[in-house]
């Protein structure tokens, strides 16, 4: 990327069809930058998420706020998602009702490995963190819901990239994803992870492309009819408490079979995610 390149620039494709709702899209950036763990957010906080201009903010934030969907207790106090958000919320949970079944079973693998578990979906460039389960007697690292992993760097990301149809991964690519450390073209990355899939049923990022240098995981893709795209769970783990050999013999095979038993237990007879052609 050029220093002097706008992020006009970097528009995905459909931004500039005369049927895309650029106010729309900016309104929806607006809801998109709160986080778990936020109290609340000024017009300014949300610009510097959005890289949007602050009156700009101003003017949206007024008019969610009308419609409910942020919330001001009192004037030029912080934002917070309003009781409309809040209910629009409860109406796409039922898209991942698996996540019921799922929760004694990711929480026990918690247990079980000592490790952070995690729910994660791709989040246009990104992937989103959903939703954690930690290990009830051991320290573990934090990451909080709605934290955000780059595709390229991540094996919440390699996992969604391996079991991703060639339209799924055409509509990743429209999003501008950032490129893996190393120059690597995600489509060789999407291939080397399918690879990894076939193999041994789980993702594993290499250690010269991960994000955070000190930080292990695995990760274990997982399709719903409900979904349009793969979604993905995970382990991780400081390096001393997961490391690769033990990623390799115990807890990527248990995150696999975990996430087979929960394919099975929602009706898809426990068919991987990337049991399809990378060219479907």
């Amino acid at each position: 990327m050029t220093p002097d390149l706008q992020t006009d620039d970097l528009r995905p494709d459909y931004e500039d069809d005369r049927n895309f709702a650029t106010t729309l899209a900016r309104g929806l950036s607006v809801l998109r930058a709160f986080r778990a763990g936020d109290d609340g957010l000024t017009n300014a906080q949300i610009a510097e998420r959005t890289g949007l201009p602050k009156s700009t903010v101003s003017r949206l934030t007024f008019t969610l706020g009308c419609l409910g969907y942020l919330t001001q207790p009192q004037r030029n106090d912080r934002y917070r998602p309003g009781p409309t958000l809040l209910a629009m919320g409860h109406v796409a949970a039922a898209s991942l009702a698996f996540l019921d079944p799922a929760q004694d079973m990711m929480q026990a693998l918690a247990d079980q490995t000592g490790t952070l578990v995690l729910f994660a979906v791709r989040d246009r460039d990104k992937v989103a963190l959903m939703r954690t389960w930690r290990p009830q007697r051991a320290a573990s690292i934090w990451l909080e819901v709605g934290h955000r992993l780059p595709i390229g760097s991540s094996s919440s990301g390699l996992a969604l990239l391996g079991a991703s149809t060639r339209d799924e991964f055409a509509a990743l690519l429209a999003e501008g994803p950032e490129a893996p450390l190393d120059g690597t073209p995600l489509a060789d990355l999407r291939m080397q992870a399918r690879a990894q899939l076939i193999a041994q049923g789980f993702a594993v990022v290499p250690q010269g492309l991960r994000y955070s240098t000190n930080i292990s995981a695995v990760s274990v893709p997982f399709r719903s009819a409900r979904l349009a795209g793969p979604v993905a769970f995970s382990c991780g783990a400081l390096d001393d408490v997961l490391p690769a050999d033990r990623i390799q013999t115990k807890v990527g095979p248990m995150l696999r079979d975990t996430v087979a038993r929960l394919q099975r237990l929602v009706g898809t007879d426990g068919i991987p995610a990337w049991s399809g052609s990378p060219n479907d």
